[in-house]
């Protein structure tokens, strides 16, 4: 019953027997408890150590138990003092790790100012995300430019996403549609669908952007060079304004196929269609390949196969009759 208060079941029988009869001696108690005297005499020290225990005024060089209601008392004394210790150590440590932290923030480069947080290299921003991750409660919007992906970000992203969606956290990703050429990254996108997240592609995509909770951004610091570092924002204007880009993106974006075949369509897929786009606005292969996520090779490739569904002899002959079928 005290057991709260510091006092264990077998020094608690002990007080309630020495209170039974407090002229018993150790041998009365052990007869009566049904306990060994080793445990008897270590309830009375514990006892004596709570000071629950006081020297007899009427026979000297025993000992009595103190009342109840006194006892009682002075275990709750007891209790308090020791939760007013451990609140000054508490305290102090507090303040210590605010000093700490005071001077760490004179070395570190991803200090937070006020609702902004520069991350500054790879681990930096892993850590950030997985914090992230942690707190989520509802949803990440996450847009993923550039088409492959590397191994090791696709390896560091599965833990946190299979955590976030087996919570029940809704995930909305957008790939850019060259990921059908990236077999790992493609692969991935469907193995995160077949988790209960949604993914689409689009051709074009903005800059690389997470957004957690519609509270919290992360972005790269330079779009073209995503090792550079990350930032991480909680200004609402910032946030809203990202939240709407992505909402913007994701009604223009396809849904993944989950046929890993995909038989070629009869039509314009919307990357070959965002390709003859771009180079009809006069940008060079180098350009587009860059605005898609693709290679060069690769967009020069595309062209030649509509060039020969087109039976056209040449780009500006592509590029009539793509215009007279409506194509663009």
């Amino acid at each position: 019953m005290l057991e709260l208060l510091g006092l264990d079941a077998t020094a608690e029988a002990v007080y309630r027997g020495m209170l039974a009869d407090p002229e018993g001696g150790v041998a009365e108690l052990c007869d009566r408890l049904g306990l060994p005297e080793a445990a008897v005499r270590a309830a009375l020290d514990r006892l004596a150590d709570l000071t629950l225990l006081r020297t007899s005024r009427e026979r000297p060089g025993t000992l009595r138990p103190v009342s109840p209601e006194r006892g009682l008392e002075i275990l709750l004394r007891r209790q308090e003092e020791e939760l007013a210790r451990r609140q000054q150590e508490l305290a102090a440590s507090k303040a210590a790790v605010a000093r700490a932290l005071g001077e760490y923030a004179k070395v570190r480069t991803d200090t937070p100012v006020g609702d902004h947080e520069r991350l500054l290299g790879l681990d930096a921003i892993q850590d950030k995300l997985e914090v992230l991750t942690a707190r989520l409660t509802t949803e990440v919007l996450a847009v993923m430019p550039g088409g492959a992906q590397s191994a090791a970000s696709l390896a560091a992203s599965r833990p946190l996403d299979e955590d976030a969606l087996r919570r029940g956290v809704s995930l909305r990703t957008i790939y850019q549609e060259s990921i059908h050429d990236a077999p790992e990254t493609l692969d991935y996108a469907r193995w995160m669908s077949g988790l209960g997240g949604e993914v689409r592609t689009a051709p074009v995509l903005p800059p690389r952007m997470l957004v957690f909770d519609r509270s919290t951004a992360v972005l790269p610091i330079d779009p073209e060079n995503t090792r550079a570092g990350a930032l991480c924002t909680r200004e609402p204007g910032i946030v809203a304004s990202l939240v709407a880009l992505f909402e913007q993106t994701w009604e223009t974006a396809v849904p993944i196929t989950d046929d890993p075949d995909g038989a070629p369509p009869l039509t314009l897929t919307t990357g070959e269609r965002e390709l003859l786009r771009l180079l009809s606005t006069g940008l060079t292969d180098d350009a587009a390949a860059k605005r898609l996520g693709v290679s060069v090779r690769t967009v020069r490739r595309q062209m030649a196969v509509l060039m020969e569904r087109l039976d056209a002899a040449s780009r500006f002959e592509a590029g009539l009759k793509t215009a007279r079928r409506g194509w663009l």
